[in-house]
């Protein structure tokens, strides 16, 4: 059959480590074969990283607010051991930091889903999407190293040069460590937005939560731009809808979520739903099986892995042992952004591809054929421990069978 064609590019954000690898093999074995890919490639590997002074992080950025869509491998954070390890200039901050900064947009997480895989918390029965703000915080924020006694002070001016705050943070006996972050009010607007429009078009309700008890000008200014654009432009189409929307203490909401069944959107700042929805990934079966999209007001998408770089099973893999490491995630990245191309640029054939391979490569595992980490969670009778490759050329031929019924 000819191979589908595309007219815009995806942008093509390449990574790090075992992902890397496994990134080849699904372009190699999944996409080349069947569609004519057009995409406009960056190398965000740490070495390149390094070699380019982190501006090809940015430039990649800049690619998706040009092209609409991109797709990104994971990558490396880089921490002391690695900047000893990769002989780096300077340690780059998170590079998914930096695209969500350029990007201003919303990380919506929700696991993908088997009834071979059970739920670790039993009473989960549908998915739980974390809604992650995508800006600021901890993730772009000012940190200095403490060297001994001093005081450390907040200050605020105006553009006319007025001293509108000035407090002492704290008041320095000995070494320690301080941070300076911050947030926009039109970046929480925007993420405040995103999640109301996304709890409508997926007929789910909508948590949110903060400690403003605790950070009562910061998480507060969340909650009340929440409760704000609600009341205004929301209400009435949640209730025309039949759904809810209520905020509560954070604590309170995981209490909540873990006696939950499931099936509504969990809004988080960026450092809780960073967390968070590791823990709902790894709940529902793997960190591995959690599908990922940053979506930016202005319209533009970015479909990523929401794991890591795997770097142990890297290490085996060049010492020449057999790996089995999980590519569902890298391969919903790919599918998502493929879909999302199809739905922009009206080709209805690239979103039929992408749709077919998501259900072959779940029909793969319920047949029994999986990697080693679902292999240790899956309730099935009979279950064969594939290789990384083994399991994406499994999915191969599933799909080859599909496409021929």
């Amino acid at each position: 059959m000819a191979k589908i064609q595309m007219r815009t590019p995806l942008v093509e954000m390449d990574g790090d480590e075992m992902t890397r690898i496994i990134w080849k093999m699904i372009k190699t074995n999944l996409l080349e074969p069947y569609i004519e890919l057009k995409t406009e490639y960056y190398d965000l590997g740490l070495p390149r990283r390094d070699e380019t002074d982190d501006r090809i992080t940015v430039e990649a950025a800049e690619a998706v607010k040009k092209y609409g869509v991109g797709v990104k491998c994971a990558t490396i954070t880089p921490n002391q051991q690695r900047m000893s390890e990769y002989s780096l200039k300077r340690m780059y901050k998170s590079p998914n930091g930096t695209i969500r900064a350029i990007l201003d947009g919303t990380v919506f997480r929700a696991p993908i889903t088997l009834p071979c895989l059970k739920p670790a918390v039993r009473n989960w029965k549908k998915p739980i999407t974390i809604a992650r703000h995508a800006y600021g915080d901890i993730y772009k924020c000012s940190e200095f190293r403490v060297p001994g006694p001093g005081k450390a002070e907040i200050l605020f001016r105006d553009e006319a040069g007025n001293e509108l705050f000035h407090e002492t943070v704290f008041d320095f006996k000995c070494p320690g460590v301080l941070m300076g972050m911050y947030n926009k009010d039109d970046s929480i607007e925007s993420f405040a937005r995103a999640c109301f429009n996304y709890a409508l078009s997926t007929k789910q309700d909508l948590w949110f939560s903060t400690k403003d008890t605790i950070s009562k000008k910061y998480d507060h200014r969340f909650k009340d731009i929440f409760e704000e654009i609600y009341e205004k432009d929301y209400k009435a189409k949640f209730e025309k809808a039949g759904l809810e929307y209520f905020y509560t203490l954070i604590d309170d909401a995981v209490a909540r979520v873990i006696r939950s069944d499931g099936g509504f959107i969990w809004a988080c700042k960026n450092y809780d739903g960073d967390v968070m929805s590791d823990m709902v990934a790894t709940a529902f079966g793997s960190l591995a099986m959690m599908t990922s999209v940053l979506v930016s007001p202005d319209g533009n998408f970015e479909f990523e892995a929401a794991h890591g770089t795997v770097t142990k099973h890297y290490y085996k893999h060049l010492e020449g042992e057999t790996t089995s490491t999980n590519s569902m995630a890298t391969l919903f990245a790919w599918t998502g952004a493929i879909n999302k191309r199809g739905e922009l640029d009206d080709i209805p054939e690239l979103c039929a591809f992408a749709k077919t391979l998501e259900t072959a490569s779940l029909a793969t595992i319920e047949a029994g054929y999986m990697t080693k980490d679902l292999a240790q969670l899956a309730e099935l009778e009979h279950i064969e421990v594939l290789s990384t490759e083994g399991f994406i050329l499994k999915v191969r031929e599933t799909f080859d069978k599909m496409r021929k019924n």
